[in-house]
């Protein structure tokens, strides 16, 4: 019996992993066209209301879902983690991506988000309160300092940071803090429900954000620059978060994190498809150079948290177990 009900355990791990990995990917691909898309929307659009008009749109989204669903209200603890996703990627990444490719190309912010793997894996880590060997941290910096290298000789004029690649770099930040946060609570209220709160928590400051945005610059754009803000709001606003968040709370942050690697590729490939930029052998060099630091982060803390994973499940099978017993007497 006790052989059985390992296998079954090890079995349900194993196609939560898969599972995670599979609606990870479908995450990363929804977001790998959101750099693209925000600037073909900020060409002819404000970049505040891009940034926060899409906020707005995906709330209204994800109060149809919670309607529809009938979601149960967060906890109060559950509200301040909401705060914290909220202000990473409903807010942060939007707003800073939307001002810094008013003036940089898509396949520039590619570059700085190689990074982005890297940001959140520390954010786990400080989150979950682990302690990594020194090799995570040596990975860390390599990686931080190829993305300040590539912005310095490349990003700015007289080999200074220009103020779009600090955009994008506070973009990043926000952003691994936004997923590290949400992929853990996902494992509470689930993927969908986690971003449909965080959208509406938010929504008391975007949408005054919006209306004064329009009122200051009226939207006024073409076909193209609409699609690409729908696009922004249906699916990297929304629907990708779903199944990213779904992802890192079945597989694990760590796991379903190395999935990122495959983002600022195809970034890079959708500016020059769709955009007509010019990926420069500088920027793939910048971009193969992190993605290889962001590998042994990967591997380096992956290492690490399957132990005390694994020591947590035991404990809490101990438990239950006594508890049976308890009643059972």
């Amino acid at each position: 019996m006790k052989a059985k009900s390992s296998a079954t355990v090890a079995g349900t791990v194993t196609a939560d992993r898969v599972v995670g990995l599979l609606l990870g990917a479908l995450g990363v691909l929804a977001f790998s066209l959101s750099l693209p898309t925000t600037r073909v929307a900020v060409q002819q659009l404000d970049p505040w209301f891009v940034a926060f008009g899409r906020a707005v749109g995906a709330a209204l989204l994800a109060w149809a879902y919670l309607r529809f669903t009938g979601a149960p209200r967060p906890t109060g603890a559950q509200w301040r983690r909401l705060a914290v996703v909220a202000a990473g990627v409903v807010v942060g990444f939007p707003l800073f991506t939307s001002l810094a490719l008013t003036t940089q190309t898509a396949a520039h912010g590619a570059v700085v988000v190689t990074v982005l793997p890297a940001t959140t894996a520390v954010f786990a880590v400080l989150r979950a309160g682990e302690r990594p060997p020194a090799l995570f941290w040596v990975a860390s910096a390599g990686g931080l300092a190829a993305v300040l290298a590539f912005l310095v000789v490349s990003g700015a004029v007289h080999g200074a940071l220009s103020a779009a690649d600090l955009f994008l770099l506070a973009a990043v930040v926000l952003c691994g803090l936004g997923y590290a946060e949400g992929g853990a609570l996902a494992r509470e209220l689930g993927g969908a429900r986690t971003i449909c709160w965080a959208l509406l928590l938010s929504l008391p400051a975007t949408l005054p954000v919006t209306l004064v945005a329009a009122s200051a610059h009226p939207p006024r754009a073409d076909a193209a620059a609409w699609s690409a803000f729908g696009y922004l709001t249906a699916i990297s606003m929304f629907l990708g978060f779903f199944a990213w968040y779904a992802g890192l709370a079945r597989g694990g942050i760590a796991r379903v994190g190395q999935v990122q690697l495959a983002q600022p590729v195809l970034t890079l490939l959708w500016s020059a498809l769709l955009l007509g930029e010019t990926v420069t052998p500088a920027s793939i060099g910048a971009a193969v150079v992190v993605l290889g630091c962001v590998v042994l982060i990967q591997r380096t803390r992956g290492a690490r948290t399957d132990r005390p994973a694994a020591a947590g499940t035991a404990h809490a099978q101990s438990r239950a177990s006594r508890r049976a017993r308890s009643r059972s007497a």
